[in-house]
């Protein structure tokens, strides 16, 4: 975890000839006081809860190059990252090629020399050719995917990220620590 920033990952993915996995996610946290402003950014539309989210990239052997773009649970992952200069750095390193989930679809059209996200499901009246071809595009993406879902499951671990107790100011710090914590193991082994 000695990468800092958005801009050293990929400049080191350039320049090692890494495929960069990306993905977000999402922590429950405390609910906000009743009357500050802003207390709604905190709802995720996905898990109807408060969350904080933060966005991870690895390698394609699971371990942690970055962690952070830490924002309200409402934000959307690809939002966060276009905030980050995603799109600079992909334009600055055409080398560069990541695999995303389906809610980076938009960067993926953006860069589709660089950026791979799963395929679009098929119709409902498509033929059953077009389904299996589907599925099994989907299951290939995945599985070269799963590797940055290992990484953030092992963030996932430690208690104090399963479930968020402490002030949501000092989150990020929190969740970049134990980022650190855990990329540090993985370099011993």
């Amino acid at each position: 975890m000695r990468l800092r920033t958005l801009a050293d990952v990929v400049a080191y993915a350039a320049a090692h000839g890494i495929e960069l996995r990306i993905d977000g996610t999402e922590t429950q946290v405390r609910r906000p006081r009743a009357k500050p402003p802003g207390r709604r950014a905190f709802v995720s539309g996905k898990r109807k809860q408060n969350t904080i989210k933060t966005t991870a990239v690895s390698d394609g052997q699971g371990r942690t190059l970055w962690a952070g773009a830490v924002r309200p649970g409402r934000m959307h992952d690809q939002t966060a990252l276009r905030t980050e200069g995603i799109e600079d750095l992909l334009g600055q390193h055409p080398t560069v090629t990541a695999r995303v989930d389906t809610g980076d679809r938009g960067l993926a059209k953006q860069f589709p020399d660089q950026v791979s996200a799963p395929p679009l499901p098929p119709a409902k009246d498509a033929p059953p050719e077009a389904v299996s071809a589907y599925q099994q595009a989907r299951t290939l993406q995945s599985s070269r995917r799963i590797c940055v879902e290992h990484a953030i499951a092992e963030h996932k671990q430690w208690r104090t990220l399963q479930r968020y107790l402490g002030r949501r100011g000092a989150y990020g710090e929190t969740y970049l620590a134990v980022a650190a914590l855990v990329s540090d193991r993985a370099a011993r082994r």
